[in-house]
Order: C-alpha cells, then structure tokens, then sequence
C-alpha cells in the first residue's frame, strides 16, 4: 500500500528538523490548545492557553508578545515539538527545555537566538540533530520569538 503525498512530506519534515536519522515521531499534528498551553495554564493558575509573564523578569529587547509568538510557532510552523515534544519537556532525539540545565550553549537569550540560528550539527546528549532555523523558512524576528519561548520555558 502506498502512502498518500502529504504524508510522506510531513514525515520528510519531521526528519529534516530533527535530523535526517530522526524516527517518526507521536507529537500531535495538530496545533493550538495542546498540551503546552495546558501545561503553561496549569503552572501559572492562568486558563489554559495563556501564558503569566512578568515583562520585568525577560531580557533587554524580548517583550511578552515575543514570547507568545514564540510558542505558537513552538506549537506549530516551528515544528519545535517534534523533537522537544508540545510541552517542551524533551524527548529521545532534543532536549529538556523546561529545566534549568542547558546543554549545547550557556542558556542566555542571546545564545539561543544563536543556537536556534545556526543548529546543533552535533547535539552533545541528544541523537536528533537540529537543522539552522528548524530547517523552516523562519524570519529573525521569528527566531528571536522561539528563543523568547524557549527562555520563558526554563525560567518560568
């Protein structure tokens, strides 16, 4: 039996973001009021899907609609939840983003920008190699918004 053309593309880019050894993944397909939003509810006594952030406690330049977009995108175009999982919890082929250790770089803003930018060619613990930018069309200014996410997710 052979599988239908959008499949196959879904599955090509969930190995392209994840490394191209990447297996299939059980993530959601679908975006939205997943487990992250409810995850993000529950720990801050916000309903689900909005997020409580003290604009004071975000670095110079990230604002709290940074961080907003940044999870949507986390949620969804970024495909960051197929290797970081909806919840940003990590998995078998990315990184714990939730905690406070970070692994490929120091776990400031800046270096995540960065890390986000350029990949991780050669992930120090994790199998799943992350491509520059996800491997998606993603704008600075979206990088910088899923940085802002992934900031907020370790500290808050």
């Amino acid at each position: 039996m052979r599988a239908a053309p959008g499949a196959a593309a879904a599955l090509l880019l969930l190995c392209m973001a994840c490394g191209a050894d990447a297996p299939e993944s059980d993530a959601p397909a679908e975006t939205g009021d997943g487990a992250a939003a409810e995850n993000a509810g529950a720990q801050s006594g916000q309903p689900a899907g909005r997020l409580e952030i003290d604009p004071a406690a975000l670095p110079e330049g990230v604002t709290v609609e940074m961080v907003e977009e940044g999870k949507t995108l986390f949620e969804g175009g970024g495909i960051c939840y197929t290797c970081h999982m909806a919840d940003g919890m990590g998995g078998p082929l990315a990184p714990d983003l939730t905690d406070s250790e970070w692994i490929n770089v120091d776990g400031e803003y800046s270096s995540i920008v960065e890390l986000v930018k350029t990949g991780v060619a050669q992930p120090i613990e994790h199998p799943g190699a992350m491509l520059p930018r996800a491997g998606m069309p993603l704008t600075d200014d979206q990088v910088a918004a899923v940085a802002a996410y992934a900031y907020m997710l370790s500290r808050f």
